[in-house]
């Protein structure tokens, strides 16, 4: 391998342009095609294999001779590439059709028949990078671990290098960085290759003015409000993205890029133009879940996007559970959102929120009208942060009697979300943790509700085949008693969110006012842990196998009030491309809140 040769011109060109139009040629089925990759390593076979476009054609029946003679002329690239990706630079890769090579028929010459194609390969020794060279590169830069003298010369190693320090310069303001210059020079004798990658920074740079292009309904002051970009601060490539991220969280575009101007105007800005796509402003949507005991939950709502023509999303939403449900009555609720981003910060969300709901539950049943304000903060792209405050109405009865409470609220919480992939998380972590301080006016008791719920993800083997999943919530009221507390605040265990196998809201403490009845009622301290492990038996089937056990209690999370129970069972994955959908089977394991089996079908993950 010659050194001051760029990259790219390391590929093999063997497949050649391929003149398309011809006709008149008979098809002939292909009887055979075998594929031989040389020595024991698994993954590269994998690897090779999944390169190749006559596999490929081959599992959609395309015997055609013309596409069959063009597909083997295009893998010798496609092969060599996967090989070089793996760090393999100098492999014999042979393709015949009908013992002829493919490579030494001329495109024009195509075989009018095809019966027995032969690929083999050898990939050769694996190459082992000698040297390692970036210059110059900014202070603090951290290249790839792979990309160091004794590993493995993968191709992408090479590229992550580049790209790692190019982003690197970008985001110190030079934002035409680029590479000047690249020697590479492999040394087969010993199957060894050296890298040195020269960059040019280039000059230092500002953001320049933002052009907005391809907007129909909104304005565009307020996509810069909503973009932030920083004009005439220094560019950081972080800030172009982050600016891109913005607009795309809104759910207003279909489609958003933002490009950068090839001049530069004196003496050092660079000019940004978006191009966006607005989708359709109106969105619904409609969703079911089904739990043996629990009954039918349909959840829908109504969205618009664009509102008024500044990124207002309005919102409206309604639920009704428990529909068959052998323990409870119907529940339903109604709310509306109304949000608008970019307001004080271009990461901070303002949102006006009213709703209203009817709960018929075990032990009691309540009309609630609520309404208030939020602000969400986008701190990072795994932390939210969130405050609002709300005043809250609520009247009912209970064994005990009617009850009214009314108070404020001034909810404060967090989300940190490490997840690789929200719906079907295989690695990761996840923390949702809430604060609510509440004043009650009347008879309603002030206090805090405090709530969190943590999970944790980790696989095993290959990457996504074998997940271990763990959960855990832990709730408290504080400064408030059971009585003083709206119904719906207080804590409960059983169903698909807490302890599957055991009923909806089964588990509370049992009460009494003065010399009446005891019933039951939510408690005011409460405690959650589910263990999953997932199995991938297909790329689209998997299995489960999970336990959850849950405890409530009324003076402490251990108090002699108090008691636990537990569930277990298996479950049924299927992936769709936008969320497992989920089967799970659970019966009581502990306690005596239940018995016999209970079935929950949905959408996602238990968690």
């Amino acid at each position: 391998m010659a050194a001051n040769r760029p990259f790219l011109s390391l590929l093999p060109v063997a497949a050649l342009t391929f003149a398309a139009g011809l006709v008149g040629l008979p098809a002939g089925a292909l009887d055979r095609l075998d594929f031989v990759v040389a020595g024991e390593d698994k993954k590269l076979t994998e690897a090779v294999r999944d390169a190749s476009l006559l596999l490929s054609q081959q599992a959609q029946d395309q015997t055609d001779p013309q596409d069959l003679f063009a597909a083997a002329r295009a893998d010798y690239a496609r092969i060599v590439n996967a090989l070089y990706a793996r760090g393999h630079y100098s492999a014999v890769v042979n393709i015949t059709l009908d013992g002829r090579e493919a490579a030494a028929i001329a495109p024009f010459e195509a075989p009018a028949r095809i019966d027995r194609i032969m690929v083999t390969v050898d990939p050769g020794p694996l190459f082992r990078f000698s040297e390692t060279t970036v210059a110059p590169l900014p202070k603090k830069t951290d290249l790839p671990q792979g990309f160091r003298p004794g590993e493995a010369a993968e191709s992408g190693v090479i590229a992550d290098a580049l790209s790692t320090s190019i982003s690197a310069w970008r985001d110190t303001g030079h934002a035409k960085a680029g590479l000047s210059r690249q020697d590479l020079v492999a040394d087969h004798a010993n199957a060894r290759l050296a890298a040195d990658l020269r960059l040019d920074p280039g000059p230092r740079l500002r953001f320049g003015t933002l052009a907005i292009e391809g907007t129909e309904l909104m304005r565009t002051q307020r996509v810069r409000e909503i973009a932030g970009l920083p004009e005439g601060e220094v560019f950081s490539e972080r800030e172009l993205k982050r600016a891109a991220t913005r607009l795309r969280r809104t759910g207003i575009f279909s489609s958003v890029a933002l490009t950068e101007d090839e001049a530069i105007t004196a003496p050092d800005l660079l000019g940004i133009t978006a191009t966006l796509v607005e989708q359709k402003p109106r969105r619904y949507s409609l969703g079911a879940e089904v739990a043996s005991l629990d009954g039918l939950a349909l959840t829908g709502y109504w969205l618009h996007r664009n509102l008024w023509g500044g990124g207002e999303r309005l919102k409206v939403e309604g639920e009704i559970t428990n529909i068959g449900s052998g323990y409870s009555g119907v529940d339903y609720s109604l709310g509306v959102t109304l949000d608008r981003p970019a307001t004080i910060t271009p990461d901070t969300t303002a949102g006006l929120t009213f709703g209203i709901s009817h709960l018929d539950e075990i032990d009691y049943y309540a009309n609630t009208v609520e309404f208030g304000v939020a602000f969400t903060q986008i701190v990072s792209e795994q932390l939210t942060a969130r405050a609002g405050l709300t005043y809250k109405a609520q009247e009912g009865r209970d064994p005990g009697g009617s009850f009214s409470f009314r108070n404020l609220s001034l909810p404060i919480g967090v989300i940190w979300d490490r997840r690789d992939i929200a719906t079907d998380p295989t690695t990761g972590t996840y923390l949702d943790a809430e604060i609510k301080p509440f004043l009650g006016f009347g008879t309603s008791d002030s206090g805090a509700r405090l709530m969190m719920d943590g999970r944790v993800y980790h696989g095993l083997g290959e990457p996504g085949r074998l997940v271990l999943a763990a959960r855990a919530q832990v709730g408290a009221i504080l400064g408030a008693s059971v009585f003083g507390t709206p119904r719906d605040d207080l804590f409960y265990s059983g169903g698909g969110g807490t302890v599957r196998g055991q009923p909806y809201r089964s588990l509370g403490v049992s009460v009494s006012r003065g010399f009446g009845p005891e019933f039951l009622i939510g408690g005011t301290y409460f405690l959650a842990a589910s263990a999953e492990v997932r199995a991938k038996v297909t790329d689209r089937i998997g299995i489960v196998g999970f336990f959850d056990a849950g405890r409530i209690g009324v003076d402490g999370f251990f108090d002699d009030g108090g008691d636990w129970h537990s569930g277990a069972g298996l479950g049924l994955r299927y992936d769709t491309g936008f969320g497992p959908v989920r089967i799970d089977v659970a019966a009581p394991v502990g306690g005596t809140t239940g018995d016999g089996v209970q079935i929950y079908v949905g959408l996602g993950q238990a968690f």
